[in-house]
C-alpha cells in the first residue's frame, strides 16, 4: 500500500499569500506564558526524558558520536517484503495468540470448553476481553459441534480479526489547499514520537511536499538534535530553540515561519507527556490554543503515538489524550518482535480511532500505511515468513 501523497502531485498555482495575522506583543505573551508544572512533576518530567551530561553541540553526520539509533540505518534488502518485515515483527504476539491453539484444536470438536480456551488464548494475547467474546460468539455460531484444525482457526481468526479492524485503517491525506497542514504529534515519553516525525518528513519529502520541522519538545535537548539531524537528512527546514524554550511560543513561531516560506506541512514535537500528570497535560492544551491563534483551523491532525510494547495500557493512554487534545489518529510503533501487537484489537474495537501508520523498526521504510488484512495476517501467523 502506498501512502497517499506518493501519488503524482498537480502542479502548484501560485496565488497571493495572504500576510499572517498580526498579534500584538501583549496577545503572545498572554498566549504563550509558560505553564510551570509543580516541583515534584517537573522533576520526574526531567528525570524521565533528559539525559545527565549537557547538550553536546550538533554531531557531523556519520560521526560517532551522533545519537542512536538516528544514524543513517543499512537499506533494507529488496527481497524482504513489508508483509514479512511485518510477520518478523510480530512473531512473539503471533506467538502468544497461536500457542493456545496449536494442537489444541486439530481435528477437535469446537465444543463450550474448546471455545473458553479459545477465548483465552485471545484475551492472553492483549485482545481485549470484549473482541475475545465477539470472535468467540461468532465461532460459535458458524463453527459449534464441528471438528477444526488448527489452520482452519487461524484461517477464521485472520478473518475476523481483519472485520474488527478494517475501519481503523484509514490512510493519513494532506490537504494543502490552505497550506501549511498543520501536524501535532503527541504521545509519553518513550513512545517514538520524535523518530516517527523524522520518518513522516522523508515519506512527505520525497512525495514532493515542503515540511517544516518544529522541534516542540523543549524539555529534551536530545530531541531536539535528533529533528536536526532529521531535517538536514530529508532536507526539511526545522525552528529550533534552546532546552527549555516555551512550548507555545516555539508553536506560534514554527507556523509563522511555515507561512513565511510557503511550506506545506508542518511536523510540530511536543514533550512526552505523562498521560496522569494532569498540569502537563494542561500545557498541551496551551499549544494548541496558540496554534489556532496563528491559523484558526489547525492542528488539521493530532497524531497519538503508541508504543505496542505496552499493552492494554495504550488504552489509557488513548482515554486521556482524547480529553486534551482532539486526537485524531493513532500511529502505532516498536512492533519490532517485543511488542504486545494484540492490543491494536482492542484499540480499534473500543475507540475506532483510524490507525494511520504502523512501524515495525528504524528505517523511514519501516514506517507504511496501516492494512488491516496484513495485520491480521501476521498476528495470526499465516503471513509471509522471513528470509
Amino acid at each position: 500500500m502506498r501512502w497517499p501523497w506518493q501519488r503524482k502531485k498537480e502542479p502548484k498555482i501560485e496565488t497571493p499569500q495572504a500576510q499572517p495575522e498580526t498579534v500584538e506583543d501583549d496577545d503572545i505573551a498572554a498566549l504563550v506564558r509558560a505553564t510551570v508544572p509543580d516541583e515534584e512533576a517537573e522533576a520526574e518530567v526531567v528525570a524521565a526524558t533528559e539525559p545527565d551530561a549537557a547538550p553536546e553541540p550538533e554531531p557531523e553526520p556519520g560521526s560517532a558520536s551522533e545519537p542512536e539509533p538516528e544514524s543513517d540505518p543499512e537499506p533494507e534488502p529488496e527481497s524482504r517484503s513489508w508483509l514479512s518485515r511485518l510477520t518478523g515483527g510480530l512473531a512473539k504476539s503471533s506467538a502468544r495468540l497461536t500457542s493456545g491453539i496449536t494442537g489444541a484444536f486439530n481435528k477437535r470438536t469446537l465444543d463450550d470448553d474448546a471455545l473458553e480456551e479459545l477465548e483465552e488464548a485471545l484475551i492472553l494475547a492483549d485482545l481485549g476481553a470484549a473482541p475475545a467474546a465477539k470472535i468467540v460468539a461468532d465461532f460459535a455460531k458458524t463453527r459449534f459441534n464441528k471438528e477444526v484444525t488448527d489452520d482452519e482457526i487461524r484461517q477464521a481468526l485472520a478473518q475476523q480479526i481483519t472485520a474488527i479492524l478494517r475501519p481503523v485503517e484509514v490512510p493519513l491525506e494532506i490537504d494543502t489547499s490552505n497550506a501549511p497542514h498543520v501536524i501535532l504529534v503527541v504521545g509519553v515519553n518513550g513512545s517514538g514520537k520524535t523518530t516517527t516525525i523524522g520518518k513522516l518528513s522523508q515519506h512527505f519529502t520525497d512525495g514532493g511536499h515542503r515540511v517544516l520541522l518544529a522541534a516542540g519538545d523543549t524539555f529534551r535537548a536530545a530531541a531536539i538534535e535528533q529533528l536536526k539531524i532529521w531535517a538536514d537528512r530529508t532536507g526539511s527546514e526545522i525552528v529550533s530553540k534552546e532546552q527549555g524554550t516555551d512550548a507555545a511560543a516555539l508553536a506560534f513561531e514554527a507556523i509563522t515561519r511555515a507561512k513565511e516560506v510557503g511550506a506545506d506541512i508542518v511536523l510540530m514535537d511536543t514533550a512526552g507527556r505523562l498521560h496522569n500528570k494532569a498540569d502537563l497535560m494542561d500545557e498541551l492544551s496551551k499549544v494548541v490554543r496558540v496554534i489556532k491563534k496563528v491559523q484558526p483551523d489547525a492542528p488539521h491532525d493530532t497524531l497519538l503515538i503508541l508504543d505496542a510494547t505496552t499493552g492494554q495500557n495504550a488504552l489509557s493512554q488513548v482515554e486521556i489524550f482524547r480529553k486534551t487534545a482532539d486526537i485524531t489518529g493513532l500511529i502505532v510503533t516498536k512492533l519490532d518482535g517485543t511488542a504486545k501487537g494484540g492490543v491494536m484489537v482492542a484499540l480499534a474495537d473500543k475507540f475506532g480511532l483510524p490507525v494511520h501508520a504502523i512501524g515495525v523498526g528504524e528505517t523511514a521504510a519501516d514506517l507504511q500505511p496501516f492494512d488491516a488484512e496484513e495485520f491480521a495476517q501476521a498476528l495470526t501467523g499465516m503471513g509471509e515468513t522471513e528470509t
